[in-house]
């Protein structure tokens, strides 16, 4: 089913050398060996030309190729250190942002500043971008797709919401906006990974970040890059299917959604438009907010 307004997020020519440098940066990162190296690339490579088309899902090819290099090396972690760096540089930059929620406390700032947030991604940018600067940044930009008129309805409509988290670090700027989406009286269930996958969160990085104090933490079920609706666990799939009201963070996840029947579910998509593909497919420009009802 093609979500409303967007096109379906089917694969672009982009998408190969983006999930190719990915690939790169993720066996630099879990392996020394330079014969296993050749190896891992070698068969990404195959698999790559073998199910890379017009028609495959972006971030389950960059999933399945994540998940074969961590079976390869034995690497169950290869970011854990660009995660714990994301969570410094997220709580360095947390005075800054609540002197902005002390002047504007609106619903549109909080969602602003989670988008903020989403910034912090290893699965676009690689290990050596400026983050820090880029959020500082960014933190004033305005909302290129701005549906806030109707989450906010949805928020006054609803009393249970499933959210769906992307990464570490952005997962700080979310907790603020759970805090804001609570005086709304609406409960908040935390969606995370189940095992790690580039810098998307987890259980520890998800109670280490303060989410268990507002919000019940659940898993997915599987170390899928954003949502691979096949992958999800069973318990998971039940509460997905239960919930109304979803908030979908970042692009994986929007690009999992797309292939799904959202059909009697409010949905909204919050992210930074980090790539072309992406931004075509709304409409905006590269480096865009966006707060769109899906």
């Amino acid at each position: 089913m093609s979500i409303t307004g967007c096109d379906n997020i089917k694969s672009y020519y982009e998408c190969g050398p983006c999930i190719l440098r990915q690939v790169k940066e993720v066996i630099d990162l879990s392996c020394n060996d330079e014969k296993l190296k050749f190896e891992l690339m070698h068969n990404c490579m195959v698999h790559m030309a073998e199910n890379f088309n017009q028609d495959s899902q972006p971030n389950k090819l960059a999933t399945e190729v994540n998940q074969y290099i961590k079976e390869k090396t034995n690497c169950e972690d290869a970011y854990l250190k660009q995660k714990e760096m994301s969570n410094e540089i997220a709580l360095s930059i947390m005075a800054k942002v609540r002197d902005i929620l002390k002047n504007d406390d609106s619903l549109e700032t909080h969602v602003k500043l989670s988008i903020v947030g989403n910034i912090l991604d290893f699965g676009v940018y690689d290990v050596n971008t400026d983050f820090k600067t880029l959020i500082n940044d960014n933190l004033n930009r305005t909302l290129s797709i701005n549906d806030i008129e109707e989450f906010e309805k949805a928020l006054e409509y609803h009393t249970e919401l499933l959210y769906l988290a992307d990464n570490a670090g952005e997962i700080v700027f979310d907790k603020l906006l759970m805090e804001k989406i609570k005086d709304y009286g609406v409960n908040v269930t935390v969606a995370v990974k189940d095992s790690p996958i580039v810098n998307d969160a987890c259980m520890k990085e998800a109670i280490d970040a303060g989410l268990g104090e507002i919000a019940e933490i659940v898993s997915v079920g599987s170390d899928s890059g954003g949502i691979v609706e096949e992958m999800f666990s069973d318990d998971f799939r039940k509460v997905f299917d239960e919930s109304d009201f979803i908030i979908s963070k970042g692009m994986a996840n929007y690009e999992g959604l797309t292939e799904m029947n959202l059909e009697n579910k409010d949905v909204f998509s919050l992210l930074c438009s980090k790539c072309n593909p992406i931004s075509k497919s709304l409409s905006v420009d590269v480096g865009s907010f966006v707060l769109k009802k899906l």
